[in-house]
C-alpha cells in the first residue's frame, strides 16, 4: 500500500475520480434499496448520486488535459489511511438510519482527502479543482439538507416513519414477541408438574432450565427455517431465529431461576409472581407493538398461562 505522502498528482487526480464513481454508484444502490419503502430519501440519495457523477467529469476532464487519456487505475483501498467501510449491502441490510450516517462519513472522508492532497499539489489547474471539490465536499451537507427539504416532506417523513416501524414490529418484535410467549407459557407445565412432583428445588431447577433451553432451541431453528423474508419483508432468517430462541429461553427461565431459593414454598410464591408478570410483559408488548388491546391482550395471555399452569400443577400431583 502507498502512503498517501507519496502519491504524485496524476495519482492523486486518478483516486479521486475512483472516489467519486465509486460514491455515485454507492448513493444509487442506496437510491434503489430505498426506493418501494422510502421513496422520500431515494430521491435524496438520487441527487447525491448526481453530484458525486459531476465531480466525476470535472477531474476526468482535468486528468485528460494534464496526462491524456489513460486513467490509472488506483483505489482507496490502494492508500494507507482510508477507512475500512463495511460492503454497501451489509449497510443496506441495517436500515435507513444506517445509510445516512454511512453517507455522512464518506462525505466528511471525501472532504478531508481533498483538504490533505492540496498541498501535494504545484499545479495551479490542480490545486484550484481539489479546492473547489473539498468545499464542495463541506457544502454537501446542505445539499442533503435542500434535497430533504425538496423531498422529505413532513407527510413523506411521517409515511417513512410508520414504514420503519412495520419493519421493526415484522423482523424484530414479531418474532421475540412468539419466543417469550412460548418460552413462558409453555414451559409452565413441566416446570409446576416438576415442581409439585418433586417438592424438591434443585430438581425443579434443572427441569426448568432443560424445558427453557429446549424450547429455544427448537423455536429458533423453525422460525430460522420458516421463510428466508424475501416475499414477506420479514428479514433475514438467521436474525430472527437468534431473537426467537434468545427469547424463548428467557421466557423459560425467568420463572425457573426462582428455584435456586432453598425454601420450596419460597420458591414457588416468587416464581408465581414472577409468572403473572410475564403475562402482564406479553400483553403490554402485544398492545403496543400489535395493536391489540390491553384487556383483550390480558384475559387471552393469562387464560392461556392460566390452563397451562392448572395443568401442570394437576400433573405433578397426580
Amino acid at each position: 500500500m502507498k502512503r498517501f505522502s507519496e502519491l504524485t498528482e496524476q495519482e492523486i487526480l486518478a483516486l479521486a475520480i475512483s472516489l467519486e464513481e465509486e460514491h455515485g454508484r454507492v448513493y444509487r444502490d442506496f437510491a434503489e434499496s430505498l426506493r418501494e419503502k422510502y421513496p422520500a430519501s431515494s430521491k435524496v440519495f438520487l441527487g447525491m448520486a448526481d453530484e458525486e457523477n459531476s465531480h466525476r467529469r470535472q477531474l476526468i476532464d482535468v486528468y485528460k488535459e494534464k496526462f491524456g487519456d489513460h486513467i490509472l487505475y488506483i483505489r482507496s483501498q490502494d492508500v494507507k489511511g482510508f477507512i475500512r467501510h463495511r460492503p454497501h449491502w451489509q449497510i443496506q441490510a441495517m436500515g435507513l438510519d444506517a445509510i445516512r450516517k454511512q453517507a455522512e462519513v464518506v462525505e466528511l472522508e471525501t472532504r478531508q482527502f481533498y483538504e490533505r492532497a492540496i498541498p501535494l499539489t504545484t499545479d495551479i489547474g490542480i490545486r484550484k479543482l481539489l479546492g473547489d471539490l473539498a468545499e464542495a465536499e463541506r457544502e454537501h451537507e446542505s445539499l442533503a439538507g435542500q434535497l430533504i427539504e425538496l423531498h422529505l416532506t413532513k407527510e413523506a417523513s411521517e409515511e417513512e416513519e410508520e414504514t420503519k416501524r412495520r419493519m421493526f414490529v415484522l423482523r424484530v418484535v414479531q418474532p421475540g414477541l412468539a419466543g417469550l410467549m412460548d418460552g413462558s407459557v409453555s414451559t409452565l407445565a413441566p416446570l409446576f408438574a416438576a415442581a409439585f412432583a418433586s417438592q424438591s428445588t434443585w430438581e425443579t431447577f434443572l427441569v426448568g432450565m432443560a424445558a427453557s433451553v429446549g424450547a429455544g432451541i427448537s423455536m429458533g431453528f423453525a422460525e430460522a427455517l420458516s421463510d428466508d423474508g424475501s416475499l414477506t419483508g420479514r428479514g433475514r432468517p438467521l436474525l430472527r431465529g437468534i431473537i426467537t430462541g434468545l427469547m424463548t429461553t428467557v421466557g423459560g427461565v425467568g420463572h425457573t431461576l426462582p428455584y435456586l431459593i432453598p425454601d420450596f414454598n419460597v420458591a414457588t410464591t416468587v416464581a408465581i409472581l414472577i409468572v403473572l408478570i410475564e403475562l402482564w410483559a406479553i400483553a403490554w408488548i402485544r398492545s403496543r407493538y400489535m395493536d391489540t388491546p390491553f384487556l383483550q391482550a390480558a384475559f387471552e395471555i393469562v387464560l392461556g398461562g392460566l390452563i397451562v399452569f392448572a395443568a401442570g400443577v394437576l400433573i405433578g400431583n397426580a
